[in-house]
């Protein structure tokens, strides 16, 4: 007889593990079933977010970045290495094993927290064998030791999503590589080809460009980071192909990859449409991401997907089957593990009766570049394409005076407010500790608030968030250290 559960997650990332746990508190009988395993073939909870893309990357951006401080910035701060840059050795295996290690601890801390609330853990895939009759659904799991069945008051598909590539293009992890391969290079290749200028290809692009690769990004959309603000892509275009020497081209089309021996032959169309060729030592393929619907067995309980693999869901992520509810990658709205987790957190709430909800408007988006870029809301672009009277501020984080003694004075924070009634409709942050600052602006947007209220509340000085004060404060037309 199959075991019998209140909830079943499909899927352990940042959404799945989030939602069994959050049912488990609940009160609810709760299992998991995830099918990951890491680089050792064992079992590894936490999805593409802990194993190989957030928790990694973050990790890899630091050391670079540490590194990048002791070759360029230390020297301002009258701090030098004896005998210069000749001296300062790069150890790219250590460097892996510390992000390597990070990954551990949070994969292992999740099998803590499943013990701690109760939640059961059963690897292998998920996939519905049908539903029963009283409510709910009969899964299978299919593991290394054969295949289990369970029964399910609800379910919780959690899925995620899987990198996008090219047509007929083999991804190795050696030579041509996603976000996986991307992330353990053994040393850093002299030449790095990057198709992509989305989050990951930025990302992966900086870490090893600032380690030493020369890096090329060719992105086949004509404008470059078109979802931000066009203020704010601008000043990360002039910061990432100016200091940062990054070589990002636009309206660049892909014709051909092949991989000859130790390198990859790339040939592209420039915007101009000429024919280029070109070699790269690696090369990362990060156009998008996919749902990672397939082995789902949808048809087995008549479980909609679309044409593009999202499972089809309304505002409370519930699907067009009785007690089968969708969160995360695999439905609408952004791929963002934050945005994950807080639909993981509601349809657990929802399930126990409660009220549980998501605004996707006011979900924060961030970039983790150096500067970093994030933001909220609607771009300016948007507002004036939508016809909306609006008014904005900006304020450059180079009059910042925290900005300044961290020596990260690029970029600026931009507050949109609506011309009649002063609701802030969206705010944009490229500088130093972006992905912070965003939080505040989150809260407001969230409460209703208005520039007038960010600008009359006291920010502590000298810190980065009084560029975002002063923001609100030019909505006004009224900055005071501008």
């Amino acid at each position: 007889m199959p075991q019998q559960f209140d909830v079943a997650v499909i899927g352990a990332g940042p959404g799945g593990y989030v939602a069994a746990i959050r049912a488990a508190q609940l009160g609810f009988s709760t299992v998991c079933i995830d099918a990951w395993k890491n680089a050792k073939g064992k079992p590894s909870l936490g999805g593409t977010c802990l194993n190989v893309g957030c928790i990694p990357s973050k990790a890899l951006l630091e050391s670079s970045e540490n590194f990048e401080r002791v070759l360029h910035k230390f020297d301002d701060h009258g701090i030098s290495i004896k005998g210069g840059e000749k001296n300062v050795v790069l150890d790219v295996p250590k460097m892996l094993a510390r992000k390597d290690k990070i990954v551990d601890t949070f994969t292992t801390g999740i099998t803590l927290l499943f013990k701690k609330n109760k939640v059961a853990s059963m690897h292998g895939i998920g996939r519905f064998a049908g539903l029963l009759p009283g409510g709910g659904c009969t899964l299978e799991v299919v593991g290394d030791a054969g295949t289990e069945r369970i029964d399910a008051k609800h379910v919780i598909i959690a899925t995620g999503s899987v990198p996008r590539s090219l047509p007929g293009l083999s991804i190795d992890n050696r030579l041509i590589c996603d976000n996986v391969g991307a992330l353990s290079f053994p040393e850093v290749p002299r030449r790095l080809g990057v198709i992509g200028a989305g989050v990951i290809g930025l990302e992966m692009g900086s870490v090893w460009r600032r380690l030493g690769s020369e890096v090329t990004i060719l992105e086949a959309m004509p404008t470059f980071l078109a979802a931000c603000d066009e203020h704010v892509s601008k000043e990360a275009y002039r910061q990432f192909t100016g200091p940062l020497g990054l070589k990002i081209l636009n309206g660049a089309k892909v014709h051909t990859v092949e991989p000859v021996g130790s390198i990859v032959k790339v040939e592209y169309e420039d915007k101009a449409g000429n024919r280029v060729r070109a070699e790269f030592d690696r090369l990362i393929v990060s156009i998008g991401r996919t749902p990672n619907t397939a082995g789902l067995n949808p048809d087995a309980i008549g479980l909609r997907i679309d044409t593009r693999g999202y499972v089809e869901v309304d505002e409370r992520c519930r699907t067009n089957v009785p007690n089968v509810w969708a969160i995360g990658d695999v439905v609408r709205g952004p791929m963002l593990a934050h945005k994950s987790s807080e639909e993981g957190v509601a349809v657990a709430e929802s399930i126990a009766g409660q009220h549980g909800h998501v605004n996707l408007d006011t979900v924060p988006w961030v970039i983790y570049t150096s500067p970093e870029i994030a933001w909220v809301g609607r771009t300016e672009q948007d507002l004036k394409q939508a016809g909306v009277d609006y008014r904005s501020g900006q304020f450059p984080f180079i009059a910042s005076g925290r900005a300044r003694a961290l020596g990260e004075t690029a970029g600026f924070c931009k507050m949109l407010a609506d011309a009649k009634t002063d609701r802030i409709l969206g705010v944009h942050i490229i500088g130093p500790f972006a992905s912070e600052l965003i939080g505040e602006a989150v809260v407001a947007m969230e409460f209703g608030a208005s520039s007038e209220d960010i600008a009359r509340i006291v920010h502590a000085h000298p810190s980065l968030s009084e560029a975002l004060h002063e923001a609100a404060l030019g909505v006004d037309k009224r900055t005071l250290n501008l």
